[in-house]
């Protein structure tokens, strides 16, 4: 046994030797892994059998993928004849047939839909018309441009400033409607009382202004339609502090009877979620900070807390004032230079009564200010509200909607302004609404109200009463109506651009009109 024993130890040391050489390091330490110590047939007992077995399952895998890899080629090498063929097979029918079923572009049933060049051949063809009527005046009338002149609309004495004095008397509304609500907060006048005082309030807003305006001879036309439109943001403003504090009363008295500990009116919460502005609630709204703040705010409608920007960016601050200073050099060049001119030639047929050349002298009238209307919309809307909002941090910046896209008179209304047609929904429309009121009814009242403020801020500063601008905002109503029952897409569109064009801005023009005629008609 010990001689077998003696003669089996070499054969076995020479074995393992043999295999180890065949196999190489690898075999060896996969032979040697922990897959020998989870299998049992693979136990380091019989590292012979092993290390074969290994072997045999190397052997295999790589001759699957040497299979594989030549499968792989076989069906690349039919992909590319396949491909082949196909591209031949559409070259010969290239050339056999080479009309399809299809319709024209311009053909509605085509569904094409990509006229950007016709627009920018449209802008070219604008540019150039207008270019030729700006060159035309140039050469007839010379450069009409004079800033000096600017001045003298605002101003007759260069000491007497009744537009400025106006304005600033209008501390003494803000403050009085401030304390009126301090006095409800804390109970001292019942609420008829404070609902008095806020009624003269208001009224006294509209009535004082309007009365120095006509009586005062030294306030030019263009200070009483700025101090006119500053009161009347004002009154606006008011209404909606009165109202959205009378709401904070009405909801502490209600969570008082439930005898609740929260006395605080319900507020939006910060939306950017800042630690910079404090929430506040009712009463502790009823500060001068947050008067004034709202006083200058962008708005219309009152909110204990309003949304805030985390911080007042420098380069869109700079880039609006840019714009404002710009475009308003711009409107008063194309006022004086092309629509002064207009509205002086236009005298003679008015007065002739000669409807041809009146109609005539209105059209070209409303292509100059129907441009400096849209050129008044962005310097207003877009560059002056938002670098007031940039500066305050004010964070809702929706000032208008896409209005020249309206399909509808309604649509148009409810969009080119945004913050009148939240004043009006929040404070007038849905109101009347909750109390019964027919919705057509309450669409014909928002209109009849702001019939009333148009007429208000032309008549007054004019100190004529013509009522064109008050039947011109009426005669919304059956457009509305018209356009809405059968114009729809496109023809809905061009007819909301054809009101703009010839419609209110007509009207407009006929009191500055009427106002040279009256005025200045005996030197002509």
């Amino acid at each position: 046994m010990s001689d077998r024993a003696e003669m089996r130890g070499p054969v076995s040391r020479r074995r393992r030797t043999t295999i180890s050489g065949a196999v190489g390091s690898g075999a060896v330490k996969q032979a040697n892994g922990s897959k020998w110590h989870d299998a049992g047939e693979n136990s380091p007992l019989y590292p012979a059998k092993a290390k074969t077995d290994e072997l045999r399952r190397h052997a295999s895998n790589n001759g699957k993928v040497d299979r594989e890899i030549g499968m792989s080629g076989q069906q690349q090498q039919l992909a590319n004849r396949t491909r082949k063929q196909r591209s031949l097979v559409e070259d010969i029918n290239e050339k056999l047939s080479c009309h399809v079923l299809q319709e024209s572009l311009l053909s509605s049933a085509s569904g094409y839909s990509n006229y950007r060049g016709i627009l920018n051949w449209c802008v070219v063809m604008l540019v150039l018309s207008n270019a030729r009527l700006f060159l035309e005046n140039i050469i007839k009338y010379g450069i009409l441009v004079d800033p000096i002149q600017v001045v003298s609309l605002f101003l007759k004495d260069p000491y007497s400033w009744p537009a400025a004095c106006l304005i600033i008397v209008s501390n003494v509304f803000i403050l009085a409607a401030l304390y009126t609500e301090r006095r409800l907060a804390v109970g001292t006048i019942t609420q008829m009382t404070g609902l008095i005082f806020h009624i003269f309030n208001l009224t006294s807003m509209l009535i004082f202004p309007s009365a120095t305006v006509l009586i005062v001879t030294s306030m030019t036309p263009v200070g009483g339609v700025l101090s006119l439109g500053i009161y009347t943001v004002l009154f606006l403003k008011l209404y909606s502090y009165q109202d959205t504090n009378r709401w904070c009363r009405e909801i502490r008295h209600a969570k008082a009877k439930r005898l609740t500990r929260s006395y605080s009116c319900p507020s939006v919460a910060q939306s950017n979620g800042s630690a910079v502005h404090t929430h506040v609630s009712y009463p502790g709204n009823l500060t001068h900070r947050d008067m004034y703040y709202f006083v200058f705010a962008p708005t219309l409608c009152y909110q204990l807390n309003f949304p805030r920007s985390p911080r007042i960016r420098i380069r869109f601050l700079m880039r609006r004032l840019f714009e404002m200073l710009f475009f308003m050099q711009l409107l008063v060049g194309l006022i004086q230079q092309w629509m002064v001119p207009t509205i002086q030639n236009s005298m003679k047929p008015f007065q002739e009564m000669d409807f041809s050349r009146m109609v005539e002298r209105l059209l070209k009238l409303a292509v100059p200010n129907h441009l400096i209307w849209l050129i008044f919309f962005y310097w207003f809307f877009h560059s002056s509200m938002n670098f007031v909002a940039e500066l305050l941090q004010f964070g809702d910046r929706e000032f208008y909607k896409d209005w020249w896209n309206s399909e509808t008179v309604t649509y148009f209304w409810a969009n080119w302004n945004i913050p009148v047609h939240k004043w009006c929904l929040r404070h007038f429309y849905k109101p009347m609404l909750r109390k019964g009121v027919n919705k057509f009814l309450a669409q014909t009242a928002v209109f009849l109200m702001s019939a009333f403020f148009h007429e208000y801020l032309v008549s007054v500063p004019l100190k004529m009463f013509r009522l064109w601008a008050f039947m011109g905002m009426m005669a919304q109503v059956p457009l509305a109506w018209f356009v809405g029952r059968f114009l729809n897409g496109n023809y809905g569109n061009a007819a909301v651009w054809m009101s703009l064009i010839i419609g209110q801005p007509v009207a407009v023009l006929m009191y500055v009109h009427d106002y040279y005629v009256i005025h200045y008609g005996s030197t002509t």
